[in-house]
């Protein structure tokens, strides 16, 4: 067997070298390295994929996250509501733009925020949500959509697990993750499902002038050259990545559906375990049984494989397995709302019972689109074996 890797970024590499190598090469000959015309094919190709209007490169996820804010001209002291259980970059530019982060809590079965915690958090100063799509499985966008409308507040998805993903609404209309909102950031940090060997992102939008605002924040405030009409920054994704991505992305649904098919052989290894809770796909209109992974609408893409363990020593089994030679992650060990930068007085531990208990129980699995059928079947012995011991 060979050697188990988080993400075997290596073997995805071997598949697509040729493409790599030779366009990698094309750029290093052209030596237009910043906005040379691969970043500019690889946008049309992505807004092509995605079907959305506008997408703007940028030079991570975290900038495509802060940039689309500053794009939405949200000022110091809004408050902007999003969810307590995720990676801190969420919140990280909430604070840094001066904005006030308003954390609550998430589902126990999708792990993405609950819309009825959003409702009890909204008051006269909320003028955003965050929905994360957590893992790769889209967040409720219905509800947050209709709470959105109703209170006169912007969406912003942070789609940096969820690419390739899709939601299936209310009315059977199925959309790609990111391009549901008023607007969206992602990640191509390597490990992304759409990853690239380096940092990058992107902005998604389908507002043309929220499009032409954000293009200048991301280059300095400039639309010409030393003219800057806007307060911006210095956010570029760059030609190498943008040709690493370029081979990437036609492989994009390839990919997910690998993960989907090494998350359908977990599912049914642990199928009775006690003590073992498997993912559950969860949308409005495409809720799965019996833990069989939806295909109809290409609703959970598997970022992570995260299961949770009941009743388990959770810190015990990851340092059992990591002694088998198998890695796995806890995504996340502590809520934000207890991370020394975010802690506030105004939050009540009685509002993040959800998140408190995910953080001792969850743990994830290796999840790649080159895991075997031999890796899959010796991580899930081991875990049964500890759990059942």
């Amino acid at each position: 067997m060979k050697k188990i890797q988080m993400v075997d970024l290596k073997g995805q590499y071997e598949q697509i070298k040729e493409r790599v190598d030779s366009s990698i090469l094309d750029v290093i000959s052209s030596a237009a390295f910043i906005n040379g015309p691969e970043v500019h094919s690889f946008q049309k190709e992505l807004e092509e994929y995605l079907d959305v209007k506008h997408v703007i490169p940028c030079a991570n996820g975290t900038d495509a996250l802060q940039i689309a804010m500053m794009g939405l001209g949200l000022k110091p002291g809004d408050e902007v509501i999003t969810a307590d259980f995720t990676f801190a970059a969420t919140v990280e530019v909430i604070a840094l733009l001066q904005l006030t982060p308003v954390l609550v809590d998430v589902e126990k079965d999708s792990f993405n925020i609950d819309p009825d915690a959003i409702r009890k958090a909204i008051t006269p100063n909320t003028k955003a949500i965050v929905p994360v799509h957590l893992f790769g499985q889209a967040a409720n966008m219905d509800e947050i959509m209709s709470i959105a409308k109703e209170h006169d507040l912007y969406v912003i998805e942070d789609n940096a697990q969820g690419i390739g993903g899709s939601y299936k609404f209310n009315n059977g209309k199925v959309a790609k993750t990111g391009t549901i909102g008023h607007v969206s950031s992602t990640s191509f940090f390597p490990s992304k499902n759409l990853g690239c060997y380096g940092d990058g992102g992107a902005i998604f939008t389908n507002d043309d002038d929220l499009a032409h605002t954000i293009r200048g924040i991301v280059n300095h405030g400039m639309y010409k050259r030393y003219h800057h009409d806007v307060v911006g920054v210095n956010s570029r994704l760059d030609s190498i990545q943008a040709t690493v991505l370029r081979a990437k992305l036609p492989n994009l649904d390839t990919y997910n559906d690998a993960r989907r098919s090494a998350a359908r052989k977990y599912n049914k290894a642990f199928e009775g375990i006690k003590n073992i809770i498997t993912p559950r796909v969860k949308g409005n209109n495409c809720e799965t049984q019996e833990n069989i992974i939806c295909d109809t609408c290409n609703c959970h893409v598997f970022h992570q494989y995260t299961l949770r363990v009941e009743n388990v020593d959770r810190d015990a089994l990851v340092k059992y397995l990591n002694d088998q030679g198998i890695p796995c992650g806890v995504y996340y060990p502590i809520p934000l709302h207890n991370q020394k930068a975010y802690q506030d007085d105004r939050y009540d531990e009685s509002n993040f019972t959800i998140t408190n208990q995910l953080v001792k129980e969850v743990i994830s699995l290796p999840m790649h689109t080159e895991l075997d059928e031999e890796q899959i079947n010796f991580i899930t012995k081991n875990v049964i074996d500890f759990v059942t011991k």
